[in-house]
């Protein structure tokens, strides 16, 4: 006689292998409905999140910190008492020489605050932005540093800030998993996985990863020979043994959790390709987002899906541009000019098609839009400069900037020196943006714990205070 059990591992006809939701390991109330919608601990309008992400070290001076200083002394080392010794890649040292932009800054809206000429079309949004300087993590190194930034701790293994958002709000959407994932279709970031991974958080809350093109899902598609009355026929057969099962054992809920994930999973086969087919787009969209230049599709798609997936009422989706490190990364150790240039084209134009598209949607004032990349980049090189020169790893550095829900448009927290070395007073800790970030979609980040290895473990762990200034309460 075969046992449930047994049925539950031979029948399901490859939704097993949809390592999505495999909530066996949930232990919390809310297990069997683990993306259950919950409330705030704060009042925010906020109810989605899109973190964009620039993998491999975007170079501040060179984008949203106007440093004339650092031209003027083009070539020369740092005037002063400075010690660029320290916790900087490569421990360097004496002699070095500064290395001024390449790149004209001016003054856009009615903050007159300055932006490279990168990043022409996000300046035409200015003033719905805000922005942090000077952000500092625990290690220069593209992996502990990237980890960092998405996940709170520069080790692998913690959840991620997608995982402890959705872990806290739930989802609007019972036909998408509440967080998603669209990287560069040129390959994995960083750390792959672990970059959005659930860590100790019950695996319902890891991010999927969402394809921009082919499958969107990998192991979602109907089996050879399955057709979906079939399916549907074998998990209701399914549900009615689970039934029986929990009435007998009201206390073992794992079973029943399992039988919610593959109905998740039944229901993402028609929802998942829908969201992923661009062509139902008009045409203006389109040219929005930069799908009619080769240079700007590949991200322009990433974004465009970031929006429709934010329309669907998934909770928090990742974009991630730039793999591992090379050339398809912001990792420029070598010919800044050359290397801003290219990856700045790419991204410019859909990101500044996302911010526009969200507000024509009367979105963008309960969507937050976080820029991000893991670390920023030094001022000069050592020895002297080069023909194509290029910038080392700097913790001390990291520019990020949010839009939308309760964000203060405008505002501007915290600041480099006259070099973009390091924070001209105090530093603002990594943790400190993912307290204000939590707080931006009202969640308590003191509240918004999980018991792992005897203690409450947190997004913050072991400190960071929330920006107040940067919220427009």
């Amino acid at each position: 006689m075969f046992s449930r059990r047994t049925i539950l591992a031979n029948t399901l006809n490859g939704l097993g292998m949809l390592a999505l939701t495999d909530i066996l390991q949930a232990t919390e109330k809310n297990s069997l409905r683990p993306f259950a919608a919950r409330p705030q601990h704060i009042s925010r309008k906020a109810k989605r999140c899109i973190f964009v992400f620039m993998q491999g070290g975007v170079s501040q001076m060179d984008s949203f910190e106007y440093k004339p200083e650092l031209n003027r002394h083009h070539g020369k080392p740092i005037p002063g008492t400075h010690d660029v010794r320290g916790e900087l890649q490569g421990r360097i040292s004496h002699p070095h020489s500064l290395v001024g932009s390449p790149f004209k800054f001016r003054q856009y809206g009615q903050s007159q605050r300055y932006v490279s000429e990168l990043f022409p079309r996000i300046a035409g949004h200015i003033d719905k932005l805000a922005f942090i300087h000077g952000i500092e993590t625990d290690n220069p190194n593209h992996g502990p540093s990237t980890l960092h930034v998405t996940t709170g701790s520069q080790f692998p293994g913690s959840a991620s800030v997608g995982s402890w958002v959705t872990y806290g709000l739930g989802t609007q959407n019972d036909n998408m998993p509440a967080y998603m994932v669209v990287q560069d279709p040129r390959g994995a970031p960083v750390n792959g996985a672990h970059t959005w991974g659930n860590g100790f958080l019950p695996a319902a809350y890891q991010g999927t990863l969402l394809r921009n093109q082919g499958t969107p899902i990998l192991n979602l598609d109907l089996p050879r020979g399955l057709n979906r009355e079939r399916q549907r026929g074998e998990l209701d057969q399914l549900r009615k043994f689970n039934k029986r099962f929990s009435e007998k054992y009201p206390d073992a809920t794992e079973l029943e959790a399992r039988i919610e994930s593959y109905e998740l999973a039944y229901r993402m086969q028609t929802t998942a390709p829908d969201l992923v087919d661009l062509s139902k787009e008009p045409e203006h969209i389109h040219k929005l987002y930069g799908l009619d230049n080769p240079q700007t599709e590949g991200f322009g798609r990433q974004c465009l899906m970031a929006r429709r997936l934010a329309e669907s009422g998934v909770r928090y989706t990742m974009l991630i541009h730039g793999v591992q490190i090379g050339g398809n990364s912001w990792d420029h150790h070598g010919d800044v000019k050359g290397r801003m240039i290219r990856q700045s084209a790419e991204v410019d134009t859909p990101v500044a098609g996302l911010l526009a598209d969200l507000e024509q949607r009367d979105m963008l004032k309960d969507t937050l839009v976080v820029w991000a990349s893991e670390m920023g980049r030094t001022p000069f090189v050592p020895g002297r400069i080069g023909g194509s020169p290029g910038r080392d790893h700097n913790k001390y550095g990291l520019v990020m900037w949010m839009a939308g829900g309760n964000v203060k448009a405008g505002a501007t927290i915290g600041g480099t020196d006259d070099f973009s070395l390091r924070a001209a007073e105090e530093p603002v800790h990594i943790r400190s943006v993912h307290a204000t970030l939590l707080d931006l979609m009202g969640l308590d980040d003191e509240l918004l714990r999980y018991l792992h290895a005897g203690r409450y473990r947190r997004l913050t762990d072991i400190g960071g205070e929330v920006l107040h200034d940067m919220i427009d309460a």
